[in-house]
C-alpha cells in the first residue's frame, strides 16, 4: 500500500498501462497481466473455483464484470518424488540486505515488480531463514489455508510483533496452545456478543465526531484509533466509555496511545528489523513495553482481587475463570500476552482500515457521493439500500487497501505452487496486497470500485484482509461491525474533502501498512 495513487473517480487503468495515471511512489504501475502455463492436474492440488451461488447477494451481482476468477493451478503438499520433478521458483537478484531494506521501505514496489518479472511465485531472500517463496494464485492461497497445522504452521510465531506481545498470546502461539487459546476467545467474538457492542460504537463514534472542529483540517487516523481503542478495551475490561481518571485501565489507554504514536518514528523500523527472531524486547522496545506493562500488570492485580469476578462476563474475567482440561488457569504473564494482543490488534488495524476508506473516498468522488446519498436518504444510486452500499465501500477498501500486507506458513512437508516445488522447511508467504490486485479477479483491480461488491460477497481465498482458516482473525466480525457504524455516521453527519489532491503514500508500521499523513481531510461541514 506504499503510495497508492489514482486520478479521476474511477481511476481506470488502460490495458497496456501508458494511460489512466495510476501512480505508485512516483512509478507507473501498469495493468499486469499475468501468464499461466497450461499445467496438469495433480492430484495434491486444491481449487478454488468461485461458486456462483455462494457469492450472489438475493438478487445476484449488479456488476458481475467486476469481479471475475483466476486459472487453476495445482498446490498443496505432494510427495518427494513429485518435489523433485518440479522447478524451485525463481529467486530475486537482489543481495539479501537489499531486498531487505526494500520489503521493508518499499514492500507495494518492491512485490509488484518482482511478480512482473517472474510470475505469480517467487523468492526473495531476507530476514526470515529460509525464504520466503511468496505468492499471489488463489488456489496457492487455499491450499495454505486449508492445511493441517502440523503441515503448514503460521509465521506469526516468528514475527517482530513476538517480542512485543510475548509467545502466549492467540496470535504469536502456534499448534495446540494457539487452539485452546482460540477456544476460549471465540465466544467474546461472535454472534450475541458483536451485537452488545454495537451501541457502544455509536456512542463512541458520535462522541468523537462531536469534537471535530468545522473548516481545520485533521488527521482521521488518531481519531478512528480513539473510537475502536475505547470500544476494545470496554470489551476486554467492561468498562462503560473511557476508563476513569487515576485507574490502572486509563493509565494502560496511555500508554497504548502513547506507544503506537512512537511506532511511526524513523526509528522504529530498524528495531522491528532488529527483533526478528528475538524471543525479548530490547533497547527503545524494552522501555516501550515497560510503559505498557506497568499498567497491563495493575489491571490483572486489581481483577483477580474482584468480588465481582465470577458474575462479570467481560473478557479479562473470562480469562480469569478459564481452565485448561488439566484444571490449569493461566498465570500473569499469559494473560498479559493475551490482553496486550487484544488490546493492540484489536483498535489500530480497524482504525487503519477506516482511515483508508477515507483516504480513498475522498479523492474518488463517485463512490463518496454513492455512499453519502446512500446512507442519507436509504437507497444508492444502484438501487442499493444504505447497508449494501456500506457493506461494499468497507469491502473494497480492504481488498484495495489491506492494512496487513503478506501473511504466512512455513511448511514442514514438500509443497506444490503451481509450476514450482517448495522443500519441507520452507516459508511461503501470501501476499494479500498482490492477491487483491489480481487483473483475472478483479478487473481494474487499482481502481477504488466499491460497486464491485453489490450483490456479491467476497470469495474465501482471493479477499483475504483477516487471513483464513484456523488462523483467521477472531475480531473479524467486531472489525466489520465497527466500520459499518462509524463509516455510517461519519457519512450521515459530514462532508468530507481531501486536504490536497495527491494520495497518501502508505508507511510501515510494525506488520501494518497506514497511510503516511494520517488521513488528513477538511470537515467542510457538519449535519
Amino acid at each position: 500500500m506504499i503510495g497508492f495513487a489514482d486520478q479521476g473517480g474511477a481511476g481506470k487503468v488502460d490495458r497496456d498501462g501508458t494511460r489512466g495515471c495510476v501512480r505508485w511512489l512516483r512509478l507507473t504501475v501498469t495493468s499486469i497481466p499475468v501468464a499461466f502455463p497450461a499445467m496438469a492436474t495433480s492430484p495434491s492440488a486444491v481449487e478454488n473455483r468461485r461458486d456462483p451461488e455462494d457469492e450472489k447477494g438475493p438478487e445476484g451481482p449488479r456488476f458481475p464484470e467486476l469481479v471475475g476468477a483466476a486459472p487453476p493451478s495445482p498446490a498443496g503438499p505432494i510427495e518427494e518424488a513429485e518435489l523433485a520433478t518440479l522447478a524451485t521458483a525463481p529467486d530475486i537478484r537482489l543481495p539479501k540486505l537489499a531486498q531487505t531494506a526494500r520489503f521493508s521501505v518499499r514492500q507495494i514496489e518492491f512485490v509488484f515488480k518482482a511478480r512482473r518479472e517472474l510470475g505469480e511465485v517467487f523468492r526473495m531472500r531476507g530476514v526470515i531463514p529460509g525464504g520466503p517463496v511468496i505468492t499471489s494464485h488463489p488456489d496457492h492461497v487455499k491450499s495454505l489455508f486449508m492445511a493441517k497445522p502440523e503441515q503448514a504452521p503460521s509465521l506469526t510465531g516468528e514475527s517482530p510483533l513476538r517480542p512485543i506481545l510475548g509467545p502466549n498470546s492467540v496470535l504469536t502461539a502456534v499448534g495446540p496452545r494457539h487452539l485452546r487459546q482460540r477456544r476460549l476467545l471465540l465466544p467474546a467474538f461472535h454472534g450475541e456478543a458483536i451485537a452488545q457492542y454495537v451501541e457502544m460504537i455509536s456512542a463512541a463514534a458520535e462522541r468523537e465526531i462531536d469534537r471535530w472542529p468545522v473548516g481545520e483540517t485533521i488527521a482521521l487516523a488518531p481519531r478512528m484509533q480513539a473510537i475502536t481503542l475505547d470500544v476494545i478495551m470496554a470489551g476486554i475490561f467492561g468498562i462503560e466509555g473511557r476508563p476513569a481518571p487515576g485507574t490502572p485501565e486509563e493509565a494502560l489507554r496511555t500508554a497504548i496511545r502513547k506507544a503506537v504514536a512512537a511506532s511511526t518514528w524513523p526509528t522504529s523500523q530498524l528495531t522491528e528489523l532488529l527483533h526478528v527472531g528475538r524471543e525479548e524486547p530490547m533497547g527503545l522496545m524494552k522501555m516501550a513495553i515497560d510503559m505498557i506493562d506497568r499498567p497491563t500488570y495493575a489491571v490483572i492485580r486489581d481483577r483477580r482481587c474482584a468480588a465481582d469476578l465470577e458474575e462479570r462476563h467481560d473478557i479479562l474475567s473470562t480469562l480469569l475463570l478459564a481452565r485448561t482440561e488439566e484444571g490449569e488457569a493461566m498465570d500473569d504473564k499469559e494473560l498479559r500476552d493475551e490482553l496486550l494482543t487484544l488490546v493492540l490488534a484489536g483498535h489500530e488495524t480497524t482504525a487503519n482500515s477506516l482511515s483508508w476508506a477515507w483516504e480513498r473516498l475522498t479523492r474518488n468522488p463517485e463512490p463518496h457521493a454513492a455512499l453519502v446519498e446512500a446512507v442519507r436518504r436509504g437507497t444508492g444510486v444502484a438501487g442499493e439500500t444504505a447497508e449494501e452500499r456500506v457493506e461494499a465501500t468497507i469491502t473494497e477498501t480492504m481488498r484495495n487497501r489491506p492494512v496487513i500486507p503478506i501473511i504466512g506458513r512455513r511448511v514442514q512437508v514438500p509443497w506444490r505452487l503451481g509450476d514450482y516445488g517448495v522443500e519441507p522447511g520452507t516459508a511461503i508467504a501470501m501476499s494479500i496486497l498482490l492477491v487483491h490486485h489480481r487483473e483475472d479477479v478483479y478487473p481494474d483491480p487499482f481502481a477504488f470500485r466499491p460497486e464491485r461488491w453489490l450483490g456479491r460477497k467476497p470469495g474465501t481465498y482471493d479477499w483475504i484482509p483477516f487471513g483464513g482458516g484456523i488462523r483467521r482473525c477472531l475480531g473479524a466480525a467486531l472489525a466489520m461491525a465497527e466500520q459499518r457504524v462509524v463509516l455510517t455516521a461519519m457519512a450521515r453527519r459530514l462532508d468530507l474533502v481531501a486536504d490536497r489532491p495527491a494520495p497518501e503514500r502508505a508507511m510501515h508500521r510494525n506488520v501494518t501498512m497506514i497511510p503516511a499523513r494520517g488521513a488528513r481531510v477538511v470537515i467542510a461541514a457538519k449535519h
